[in-house]
């Protein structure tokens, strides 16, 4: 260590109170960080790239400091796809300080990344009071069945109206109407289950009839819409 010659020359001024980092929660005890290593926990956050265009839903779960697992879930960019491949690839077995330092190749991801770290940290985790914390296969099963991020997306316009195209029970084949032309169900198809079906013999045609299931008063429509092309 080097000193200049101003300080070198000061005497010694001793500190009585000793300060140690506040503790934080950490799957169900209080732990004083002071490394890398201290630090357990499972999360989620969200990241953003910088034309705004795509976002990333990044989930980890670390224990001593060592990402163990990742899910990522991207949507809005097709090159973000690709960049979510390479990050499956690329965070697991690193510290947390060392993903926060890597580039993830998106930004969205890498933005996720800063956010989920400043979570872990400050032991503001999904796990922060669970005991043990939560078991590394605890992100997939976030999936659900079919091992499918949920994903939603609809559509409107105000000359012609809204449009549900997929919901978190599927892919949506058909609006149901009623007669003053409001949607009041749908019918929609589980593409996990009926692609797990076809993977396992099913013929495709009885597995998408099979699939195929209604919410709402779908039944009570005065018509049924296609919703991308009618």
């Amino acid at each position: 260590m080097k000193y200049t010659h101003e300080v070198e020359n000061m005497c010694c001024v001793h500190k009585g109170a000793v300060h140690d980092p506040a503790p934080i929660p950490e799957e169900g005890k209080w732990v004083k960080a002071k490394q890398i290593t201290d630090i357990s926990g499972f999360t989620h956050g969200i990241g953003w790239c910088a034309p705004q265009q795509g976002a990333c839903k990044l989930t980890l779960n670390v224990k001593n400091g060592i990402i163990e697992e990742a899910l990522i879930e991207t949507i809005g960019c097709t090159g973000m796809t690709h960049s979510a491949a390479m990050a499956a690839e690329i965070l697991t077995g690193k510290t947390i300080l060392e993903a926060l330092n890597t580039d993830l190749v998106c930004d969205a991801i890498n933005t996720a990344m800063r956010e989920l770290f400043l979570q872990i940290v400050y032991g503001r985790t999904q796990s922060a009071f669970s005991d043990g914390g939560l078991s590394i296969g605890a992100g997939l099963e976030d999936l659900g069945k079919g091992h499918m991020s949920s994903v939603g997306t609809t559509y409107s316009t105000r000359e012609k109206g809204a449009r549900y195209l997929s919901l978190q029970e599927g892919y949506i084949t058909r609006l149901a109407l009623d007669e003053h032309d409001e949607i009041i169900g749908y019918e929609y198809i589980n593409l996990g289950v009926m692609l797990e079906k076809i993977k396992n013999g099913v013929d495709h045609k009885e597995a998408y009839e099979s699939g195929l299931k209604q919410y709402g008063r779908f039944n009570e429509a005065a018509k049924y819409i296609d919703p991308r092309k009618e």
